[in-house]
């Protein structure tokens, strides 16, 4: 009963810690400490490990679970109900939950409001692009927090986040905004900008 209380313990904790670095912007977003989110990003080489390692405890569980009882030749009391932590309702509650800390990366961006902003553009000579590569992006997640920062600066009118490239392209109103203000809203992220090129 132990054994398997800390094999479930242990696959809860690698499914958080599969996609920690992808909950942390939406936390920090969420407790205005936006300057966190990048904190756990080390342990993205990790994931597909964590994953790997979740997958294989919570199998063995539902093995275990699932697999025919021992017929045992004995007059003693085995119709004794199973507590609710041996339960397979409880085992389903905790697959769920690991399903879903660890698809997290996917569905993150429901979690950042809307940023539908009207633009008015007076002269097209003022719009910029600039291309900033960042380092510390690891997921969809770190996309998704980045766009949302830089979107509440006046005079942005295009964010393109790419956590596979390691760049931001903004598209912005050089007459309402400059670099140094997005450089310094990407750094106040959690996020590091390495250099910026203009397109």
């Amino acid at each position: 009963m132990k054994k398997k209380n800390k094999l479930l313990g242990a696959g809860l904790f690698t499914a958080i810690a599969s996609s920690l670095c992808c909950i942390t912007p939406v936390l920090a977003l969420l407790s205005g400490t936006s300057g966190i989110a990048s904190t756990f990003s080390w342990l993205e080489p990790f994931r597909p490990y964590l994953i790997g390692f979740t997958i294989l405890v919570l199998g063995f569980a539902w093995y275990q679970k699932l697999k025919p009882k021992e017929e045992i030749d004995c007059d003693c009391e085995t119709d004794k109900k199973p507590s609710f932590l041996q339960s397979k309702l409880f085992l389903g509650m905790v697959t769920l939950f690991a399903i879903v800390m660890t698809a997290f990366p996917y569905y993150s961006a429901v979690f950042y409001s809307k940023t539908d902003k009207k633009i008015i553009l007076v002269n097209q000579a003022n719009i910029q692009t600039i291309n900033f590569n960042i380092k510390g992006m690891t997921c969809a997640s770190c996309e998704v927090h980045i766009n949302h920062a830089v979107n509440q600066l006046n005079g942005v009118t295009k964010v393109e986040s790419s956590y596979k490239k390691g760049n931001t392209e903004i598209t912005f109103d050089n007459s309402k905004t400059t670099v140094e203000e997005i450089k310094n809203v990407i750094n106040s992220t959690g996020y590091s900008v390495i250099n910026a090129k203009e397109n």
